[in-house]
């Protein structure tokens, strides 16, 4: 499912901030601070949902091997979750994150906490399974709970031999207010780099408005404690159907991100019959997967001289600069 993240801009305005952050136009940015050359445009194609189905998987991993993806994140409470983990045992070069996953959100394919419904009560719905929707999290859960579900999916994570690059929240839950300062809590104390941007935010901060230095003020804190921070978010980069548009679409973005460490998010599947039982985004999930493996893609971002990157080398850079 399409994570909105957007949702962050608007949930930090209650977020406690202990500085004003100066604007990414006055400030280098956070490929600058990180050992780059002024000008570089740094990405990072980021697979979202590996772990959720045996398609999700399959997706993932041909969006890497096959294609421009350079990182994924895992959903731990999904029944896949052990192929995936025997792939990256397999490829330790694997940039593979932890999604945080505190939703279930379609209708007839369901997961439950990874720490059990006793610990977690408020997590979990009258049939035992996380909430279909945010707002059911934030109505019912604790920011407790959500901590100690947190750190239960690290740690099942670890026992399978899954060494995380980094962090980031499925439908964006970890943002809401009620839950963010955990979320930052716990990356900064197991060193984990987490999704967080506070750079120029074209795309991510389009909707922010005045909003945009408490977003950067919380991303200074994340850089303050030694992890790596981006400059924007792109969680939606192509909303045709026609496979021809999708790809003008993407070039187009590709072209205009300003220099800075963008992520763009995608969720890539081999569609099946069985996935469609799953969800009906299938065929948008596959359409993203062919623009990842389009060899016309990788040429155009060669030509444009953009530099693909990880989570994992973000990290190696954060730990040689001194500020």
């Amino acid at each position: 499912m399409q994570t909105n993240r957007l949702t962050l801009v608007v949930f930090l305005l209650s977020a406690v901030c202990t500085r004003a952050a100066v604007t990414g136009a006055e400030a280098p940015t956070y490929a600058e601070r990180l050992g780059w050359p002024k000008g570089t445009k740094a990405v990072i194609f980021h697979v979202d949902d590996a772990g959720m189905s045996h398609n999700s998987n399959m997706g993932a991993i041909k969006a890497v091997e096959d294609g421009v993806a350079t990182s994924l994140s895992i959903m731990m409470p999904c029944s896949w979750v052990p192929e995936m983990a025997a792939h990256v045992k397999a490829h330790p070069q694997v940039d593979a994150g932890i999604h945080l996953t505190l939703t279930a959100e379609w209708k007839n394919y369901r997961w439950g906490p990874v720490v059990g419904k006793p610990a977690v009560p408020g997590l979990v719905d009258a049939d035992g399974y996380l909430w279909h929707n945010v707002a059911d999290v934030v109505a019912h859960a604790t920011a407790d709970e959500v901590e100690t579900e947190i750190r239960a999916q690290i740690d099942k994570a670890l026992a399978m031999g899954i060494k995380p690059t980094h962090l980031d929240a499925h439908m964006g839950t970890c943002f809401r207010p009620e839950f963010i300062e955990r979320y930052v809590k716990v990356g900064i104390e197991k060193q984990i780099p987490i999704l967080m941007m506070g750079g120029h935010m074209q795309y991510i901060g389009a909707e922010a408005g005045p909003l945009r230095p408490l977003v950067q003020s919380i991303a200074q804190r994340v850089w303050d404690a030694g992890l790596p921070v981006i400059d924007d978010l792109v969680t939606q980069p192509t909303r045709a159907k026609d496979y021809g548009q999708r790809k003008t679409e993407l070039l187009e973005l590709l072209r205009d991100i300003q220099p800075g460490i963008t992520e763009i998010i995608v969720h890539c599947t081999v569609q099946t019959e069985v996935f469609s039982h799953i969800s009906g985004s299938g065929p948008t999930r596959e359409a993203e997967l062919r623009l990842l493996t389009d060899k016309s893609i990788k040429t155009f971002i060669e030509s444009e001289g953009i530099v693909l990157t990880t989570w994992r080398e973000l990290k190696k850079r954060r730990d040689r600069v001194q500020n």
